[in-house]
């Protein structure tokens, strides 16, 4: 059975999620936390400010990815005809 669009971005989405929790959580921060210097800037802050725009870019690659037909949303509120 095929997953619907809006599932397939959904789990996108929590896998995008539990990859950033692992990117900075302690182990891979403390790789990067070191004295050294790359042209003038901190590892760790590069490392940082590196990771934060590859995935917000990552995100809306996502997000925005092929436009959901309107028929595909569940409805709000389900009006009953009077």
């Amino acid at each position: 059975m095929p997953m619907s669009p809006i599932r397939r971005k959904i789990q996108r989405l929590l896998v995008l999620f539990a990859f950033g929790c692992l990117a900075l959580n302690y182990p891979l921060l403390a790789l990067f936390n070191k004295i050294t210097l790359w042209h003038g800037i901190p590892v760790l802050y590069l490392y940082l400010f590196v990771f934060w725009v590859l995935f917000i870019l990552f995100i809306a690659i996502v997000t925005e990815s092929k436009k959901l037909p309107r028929s595909s949303f569940p409805p709000l509120f389900s009006r009953k005809s009077e």
